[in-house]
């Protein structure tokens, strides 16, 4: 029982995890995991806040409905999990600005905080353009054997190692 209060867990290990979650994820519910449509699904929820009943007019608020449903409390499952488990591990801590981050750009959280924003947001309109998200597409849709999200898998690590190569060695 150790292992509940490592830091780190080997990859492996997790890996494994997710598989086999996945498998009963599609036993039990015959749905792929995803993360991507909760946070549409939340955006039609506060907009809903504001604008009432209108939102569900929207064509696409009729498809992708702002409720919450079994994909958007396994989002939830995924942040109470991490924090959890960074409590049994006594790895959690504050940390607005990473040693990483620091040392390329300084100790500036609002410009952390802000380039942290433009990347949520442009990965949001990336995964819904893409008709899904890193794990929407690199586990379920991988484990289907769809050759888009192979495509799309391939692509995700590609477009990572460019871009922190671009942020974290090119730029002083």
């Amino acid at each position: 029982m150790d292992w509940l209060t490592a830091v780190e867990w080997s990859p492996y290990a997790a890996g494994i995890g997710i598989g086999i979650l996945s498998w009963f994820t599609w036993l039990i519910s015959s749905k792929p995991i995803g993360c991507s449509t909760s946070f549409a699904r939340t955006a039609g929820m506060i907009e809903k806040l504001f604008r009432g009943k209108k939102v569900e007019d929207k064509l696409y608020y009729r498809e992708v409905k702002p409720e919450i449903d079994w994909q958007w409390m396994f989002v939830a499952g995924i942040i109470a999990g991490a924090l959890i488990s960074s409590l049994i591990s006594g790895d959690f801590h504050w940390l607005w600005v990473p040693s990483t981050w620091q040392s390329a750009f300084g100790d500036n959280p609002w410009l952390r905080f802000l380039a942290a924003l433009a990347g949520g947001i442009l990965l949001g309109f990336g995964s819904r353009w893409a008709g899904g998200c890193t794990s929407g597409h690199g586990i379920s849709g991988t484990m289907q054997l769809a050759v888009s999200s192979w495509i799309s898998a391939i692509c995700f690590f590609i477009g990572g190692i460019a871009i922190a190569q671009l942020i974290f060695k090119v730029i002083p």
